[in-house]
This record gives structure tokens, sequence and C-alpha cells, in this order.
């Protein structure tokens, strides 16, 4: 059992993590379980990938993580502050850029002022594209179906191959007017 030690001299006792305290906890519905390991496992792979370069998970960042990771779309920083309030706007560009260099969130450049940011694929697991529209600079994400992603791979890899590439993974941004926008 994976116990951290709590009090001061006599009488420290066992207390179990929270990883282990939700998997004992019989009142917790499954799926709500299964949403918070996935909150647990996003955390850590967080505060690892920032330790890698050197950098702490702070309380803003992992702030900024929970609000990227509770949206179903990218957010510019007027989106990301409007959710917060007591974050601050110049705060919130520093601490983007150095989650961005970590490999923690993934920012999509779009035509607009606002660049959108969101958990990056490795961490959140979801393969997925954007609708961009040139107009107003919402960003929609897109999930192709499989037959299609495939194929987009399959020829993806035959064109890196006649240039001496090796790919690794594949990005895909449609750019177009919205419907809000036509």
């Amino acid at each position: 059992m994976d116990c951290r030690w709590f009090g001061l001299g006599i009488g420290r006792r066992p207390i179990p993590s929270l990883r282990e305290s939700l998997a004992l906890s019989p009142r917790l519905v499954p799926s709500r379980v299964m949403h918070m390991q996935h909150d647990l496992d996003l955390h850590a792979a967080a505060a690892d990938r920032l330790r890698r370069i050197a950098h702490t998970y702070s309380t803003r960042r992992r702030k900024l993580v929970e609000i990227l990771n509770t949206s179903a779309e990218p957010l510019s920083i007027p989106e990301i502050l409007h959710h917060d309030s007591s974050l601050a706007q110049s705060s919130a560009y520093r601490n983007l850029a150095v989650l961005e260099l970590a490999g923690v969130v993934h920012r999509i450049v779009t035509k607009d002022e606002f660049a959108r940011f969101e958990i990056s694929e490795a961490l959140s697991g979801h393969h997925h594209h954007h609708l961009i529209c040139s107009s107003c600079g919402s960003v929609k994400d897109i999930t192709l179906p499989v037959a299609l992603e495939v194929t987009v791979d399959q020829e993806m890899a035959s064109v890196a191959k006649l240039h001496g590439f090796q790919p690794t993974s594949h990005q895909m941004d449609l750019i177009g007017i919205c419907a809000s926008c036509l």
C-alpha cells in the first residue's frame, strides 16, 4: 500500500494516498472514479513534464490545466480568464508558454489576435483535428472516422517516404469560414 506518513513523533499513522482512497471508496460511481483517475494521471504527467524542464507544477499552472481539461474546445486567453477571474493575464501568458514548452498544452494559432490552447494530445489521449474559422478565429475539435484516419496516415506515410522523412504523428487543421460567420 502506497502510504504517506503524517504527524510528528509518537502515533504517526499511514494515510492512504488519494489514488488508493478512490479505489477503496464504495460510494463513488465507477465512471466518476475513472474521471478522477484520469485527472490524477493528467496532473502527475503534467508535473513530471514540468520537472523535466526544471519547472514546478504551481497552483496557477494546475488551475490552467484544469480549465483546459474541462473545456470541450480549445480556449483563448480571454476565455481562460473568464473561467477564473483570479488569474492575471500576464501570469496566464507566461504559465501557458511554460506549459507549452513542457508539452502539457498545445497552442493553436488562428487568424485572429488570440491563439487557442488545449491539453496536448499526448496527455489527453484524444487524437483529433481542428476546424479553424479564418473570420472569427473560432476553433472546433473534430474526430475523423477510423477508416479515414487510417487512410490519412497511409497517404502521409507515402508522402513522407518519398522525401526520406520518418513521420511520428500528424496534425490537420481545416481553415475556412464557420457557420456563425457565413
